[in-house]
């Protein structure tokens, strides 16, 4: 399994038509997304993921350029900060800014989030084995809110558990819209994204989402106004739904 990439549930339409050489030897195309190619090797020597955002040709070229090292920038500087606040996320080895690509470490072995409960469903197993898997992600995403960095883009295919999954080890991964912000209000909308995600890729699992919440609030030192937020944000959606 791979790291996802960002846009990896965008549509063929959205992703650049063309079949692109590898930008090295010994690179095999793995993921096309919308924004980036996922490439997996090797690189000095250690198994390689690759993730190189492509030229969109809709956009001007001076703010494609200004705006993919942007966003390269700040995913390495995401995937770093979280590094250092004991958050399990892929080592960056190198990034260049020429080409717009970062060289990550590849989790190898592991398993999406996604594919991992879609197999215990399928298996027939009672999913309370899952609820130590959604503790975990709430353990993890208290911490990174309290460090008051916003995944962005939060679904159970961007997360790994590194084998063997029973250690529970979550490798957070595809940083490629993250921001840095204090604001509950942004923190709400990363948990909102993520259960509406979580609800819709597999479903009759409200009581794993209840407990994720349950452990996120008891493990974060700022969860009062998030989840005040969660809320609000929950009501307006429901409200746009209505209204149609």
């Amino acid at each position: 399994v791979i790291m996802a990439g960002p846009g990896a549930k965008g549509s063929a339409a959205e992703a650049e038509p063309e079949a692109a050489p590898a930008p090295m030897p010994g690179l095999q195309l793995v993921q096309q997304g919308a924004e980036a190619r996922l490439y997996r090797g090797s690189f000095l020597g250690r198994p390689t993921v690759m993730k190189l955002r492509f030229p969109k040709r809709y956009r001007h070229p001076a703010l494609e350029e200004r705006l993919s090292r942007k966003r390269t920038a700040q995913e390495a500087r995401s995937l770093l900060r979280c590094r250092r606040a004991g958050i399990s996320a892929p080592v960056v080895y190198f990034v260049d800014y020429v080409s717009n690509c970062l060289y990550l470490e590849d989790i190898v072995g592991s398993v999406t989030v996604r594919d991992h409960i879609i197999s215990v469903q399928k298996s027939g197993m009672d999913i309370s084995s899952l609820i130590m898997v959604a503790e975990k992600i709430g353990e993890v995403l208290a911490r990174m809110h309290d460090e008051d960095l916003i995944h962005g883009d939060l679904t159970t295919s961007n997360m790994l558990l590194r084998p063997p999954t029973e250690k529970l080890e979550l490798v957070l991964v595809d940083f490629g819209l993250s921001f840095i912000s204090a604001l509950p209000e942004d923190k709400g909308v990363d948990l909102y994204v993520l259960e509406k995600a979580f609800l819709s890729t597999h479903p009759n699992t409200e009581a794993l989402f209840e407990a994720l919440l349950k452990k996120y609030s008891a493990a974060s030192k700022k969860s009062a106004p998030v989840i005040k937020k969660l809320d609000e944000v929950r009501l307006r959606g429901r409200k746009r739904s209505m209204v149609g």
